[in-house]
């Protein structure tokens, strides 16, 4: 690297490094931040040399980045954004913190895949989902497609490994073909691990048209495009691959989505040439996510840590949860978006019939869901009186964002 980026790479650790002292953090963004500030190309030195994979969408980012990393982790040392910091700074963090390696993996904030693709030259992007998010400041779905084809055009040598049941995701991976500018359309590898969210798919991004859908299949009523028959796909509990070999996959994380990050995983290793077989044993290693799916004992409960940010996140999250006491927080901070009207997306339905607990900033705005939903529910003023509310056993907690962080915080920053 230059002498610059040299610098910009010591400081930037080091800033991490007396983060994580003071206890101010893990160190993922503030690291990055500095040295970007000292040399703006950082990213791209820190990223060349290295066979780099990226992992963008609405959902499961974090954790198919995680799942994805322990199956590239059969070739060598992986960097990765573990904690979650997915835009420029905290991938600038993660690589210099790494060192050298000849592999890296980084969750990429859907917003910021353009500038992260021209940046680190990847050599594949899985690409998982687009669903409503954020509804304050982040762009509508139809739009976000609109970015990610737009960068692909752009980045056509990068190999994609997408998701063949969101249309959303199809029409951004397949841009179409433009031989007078030379542009090609990238090459595609299709997963399918079933998509239950279908609220912001039901009109065709190319023509405008209804999206009919009869099973697994999803056709637009106006134009070509259609699902897409997908190589990689979910089956029972395991993965068929492109071979036609079934791997039964053992997850220490819960419900079936991760089975579908699994195989998102599987796939993404595939094209750096690990097979199948060597990787699937090391994803049972993977037990949490940032806190995610943690489960710690407080008082006589067992705690188990959710997170869930927007309606299909919660729609998954209902899955995973056991049939046990719940405590559901609400924040709307900045991270989280500030417009809690998106409650009203959720079906808390799955809910009825057990103990529910409400807390967080906008506990409020939840009442206001949960009795319109018919969920009865109990307020409490913390995360301390929930514990303290419900009999010893399990306890599941789902949060967004920064509920989710404050509640980790209480239990130490679990990991």
């Amino acid at each position: 690297m230059p002498l610059r980026a040299k610098v910009a790479s010591s400081v930037s650790r080091t800033a991490a490094a007396l983060s994580r002292a003071a206890g101010r953090g893990d160190g993922s963004v503030i690291g990055g931040w500095i040295g970007l500030k000292i040399d703006p190309d950082l990213l791209a030195h820190l990223s060349a040399g290295r066979a780099i994979a990226l992992v963008s969408g609405t959902n499961g980012k974090t954790t198919t980045t995680r799942l994805t990393t322990a199956a590239v982790g059969v070739l060598g040392r992986v960097a990765t954004n573990s904690f979650g910091a997915n835009m420029p700074t905290g991938h600038t963090s993660a690589l210099a913190k790494a060192g050298s390696t000849p592999y890296a993996v980084l969750e990429v904030d859907e917003h910021y895949l353009a500038q992260v693709l021209e940046a680190t030259e990847p050599h594949v992007v899985a690409l998982l989902n687009l669903s409503r998010d954020q509804l304050d400041r982040a762009k509508e779905v139809a739009m976000m497609a609109q970015l990610w084809r737009a960068a692909l055009v752009r980045h056509a040598d990068v190999r994609v490994v997408a998701n063949a049941d969101d249309p959303m995701v199809v029409w951004a991976a397949t841009p179409p073909a433009d031989p007078a500018q030379g542009h090609i359309p990238p090459h595609v590898t299709w997963f399918s691990a079933g998509q239950r969210w279908h609220d912001d798919s039901w009109v065709c991004p190319e023509c405008g048209s209804t999206i009919q859908r009869s099973g697994e299949r999803w056709w637009c009523t106006g134009c070509p495009l259609r699902r897409p028959e997908p190589h990689w796909t979910v089956e029972d509990d395991g993965v068929l691959d492109p071979a036609g070999a079934w791997h039964k996959v053992r997850l220490q994380i819960p419900g079936k989505v991760n089975l579908g990050n699994a195989a998102t995983a599987l796939a993404v290793a595939a094209e750096f040439g690990v097979r199948p077989v060597d990787a699937v044993s090391r994803l049972g290693a993977v037990t949490s996510v940032a806190g995610r799916y943690a489960q710690v004992d407080r008082d006589g409960r067992n705690v188990r840590l959710l997170l869930a940010k927007n309606p299909a996140s919660w729609l998954e999250a209902f899955d995973m949860a056991d049939e046990a006491p719940t405590l559901l927080s609400i924040n709307a901070r900045d991270p989280d978006g500030l417009d809690t009207s998106w409650l009203f997306d959720v079906d808390f339905a799955p809910l009825r019939g057990r103990q529910v607990l409400i807390t967080g900033d906008r506990a409020y705005d939840l009442a206001v869901r949960l009795d319109v939903n018919g969920v009865p529910f109990q307020h409490v003023r913390g995360f301390d009186e929930a514990v303290r509310s419900v009999p010893p056993g399990r306890l599941e907690v789902i949060a967004n964002y920064t509920a989710f962080q404050d509640i980790r915080a209480e239990l130490d920053r679990v990991n």
